[in-house]
């Protein structure tokens, strides 16, 4: 199994449906997952609305993509983006590609680079579709980049958020041993695919550890394996 340090990824931006002021953002939030080893942006540069992403192109080393708009009203780059994944896809030399769009419209690349056994990490907006946002992987706010720390008042907020609850109870109980004690690496990647989205940023919280430790329901444990490395575990708290 290839480690996210040596992923080879490609990252191809929907220019027309992303921001270029969390761009570096996003790109520090990329090197979670892997190296990109193409990076493309596509649109139409001759316009005035993606004036804004040019500097960002020179200074992270960005191929812009040009894809004249043929009429109005019509995204003209999807197609090219498409185009482009899937020929990178049949070269073989990819580990898994992050898709930066809140257009529904790459829903089926989504799935089909999947069907192909690549990994899919999706960056859009909150506005971005279901279908898109269950398409991939993992999929990644782009409103949560850059948030670091809790804000007062978060650990009253995610004690009462009942959703919150029964998303990390059922993820407990899915992996957890008989003493009911589970490692929070799998809880993470538990919730990760069966909810792409899911993101503890989304509470306030930087980590997933933070999170669960400003849960009251949830009680924390810190094991040694057999190389001394520390691992967290947590449990629901018996009444």
């Amino acid at each position: 199994m290839i480690d996210n340090e040596n992923k080879k990824l490609a990252l191809l931006v929907d220019a027309d449906n992303a921001q270029a002021s969390v761009f570096a953002k996003l790109l520090a939030e990329v090197t979670k997952f892997g190296i990109c080893s193409v990076k493309r942006a596509y649109g139409d540069w001759t316009t005035t609305h993606l004036k804004s992403w040019k500097d960002i192109l020179h200074k992270h080393a960005i191929q812009p993509v040009q894809q004249f708009s043929y009429t109005i009203g019509k995204n003209s780059s999807d197609s090219s983006l498409i185009i482009d994944a899937m020929d990178l896809l049949h070269e073989g030399h990819l580990d898994g590609f992050c898709l930066v769009t809140s257009d529904s419209d790459f829903t089926r690349l989504a799935t089909r680079i999947r069907e192909d056994g690549l990994v899919v990490y999706g960056f859009g907006e909150k506005k971005t579709p279901e279908a898109f946002i269950a398409a991939c992987d993992k999929f990644v706010y782009t409103e949560n980049l850059g948030v670091e720390k809790q804000t007062k008042g978060d650990e009253k907020k995610v004690s009462k958020d009942n959703e919150l609850k029964c998303i990390i109870s059922e993820a407990i109980n899915a992996i957890s041993g008989d003493d009911g004690w589970a490692p929070l690496s799998g809880i993470g990647g538990y919730i990760t695919k069966n909810i792409p989205e899911f993101d503890s940023r989304n509470f306030g919280y930087e980590k997933l550890g933070k999170l669960v430790k400003a849960l009251p329901y949830i009680e924390t444990n810190n094991k040694k394996d057999s190389s001394s490395h520390v691992h967290i575990y947590v449990r629901e708290k018996t009444v």
